[in-house]
């Protein structure tokens, strides 16, 4: 693994940090309200998450997990580290099928972004009112993976003085460590 790799997928790691926690915390319903310049915002928040989401999961199906385990990790810490990962990344990714399936279903064309059509609208509203609620669910379902996640970073930075959190966090919050 390259320098180069280590340093895209640590921006692509910070860029859906704040998205994420955005979508948790704001729904739609939450933006209209405010009229269609915000829900157009928030469109295009959405747009940009599933953009990169997939783009990390391409990234993993064509070189593989980026991360090692490190030395101080041994047995059920190595599988969990392992298993955080992926499910993190291929649970990002079935958020964004789980959006395209939302479209599917729509009885209208819906345009991620306001201009992208998410996918022709087959008009099936007991499909699309399942999957909207499975799709919620699995929002929040990864928002417990990933707060496991970041507890097993901290843990490990702290516990095994592994300087796990090294890696991740920008260079310039290091001396804050």
């Amino acid at each position: 693994m390259t320098l180069r790799r280590r340093t895209y997928l640590k921006w692509l790691h910070w860029l859906l940090v704040p998205l994420f926690i955005w979508f948790l915390l704001v729904t739609p319903d939450d933006v209209l309200p405010f009229g269609r310049r915000a829900f157009q915002f928030h469109s295009i928040l959405a747009l940009i998450f599933v953009s990169l989401s997939l783009l990390w999961t391409a990234d993993l199906m064509w070189r593989g997990l980026a991360s090692r385990p490190g030395p101080k990790l041994k047995g059920w810490q190595r599988r969990l580290h392992r298993g955080l990962h992926l499910t993190l990344i291929w649970g990002l990714c079935l958020i964004a099928v789980g959006g395209f399936l939302l479209g599917l279903t729509s009885s209208r064309l819906l345009k991620a972004g306001g201009f992208l059509p998410i996918a022709p609208p087959m008009g099936w509203p007991e499909w699309n009112a399942a999957v909207g609620s499975f799709h919620i669910y699995q929002f929040y379902a990864l928002g417990v993976v990933v707060v496991a996640h970041a507890a097993f970073h901290i843990w490990r930075h702290y516990r095994l003085r592994d300087g796990a959190l090294r890696i991740m966090l920008p260079r310039a919050l290091h001396r804050y460590l």
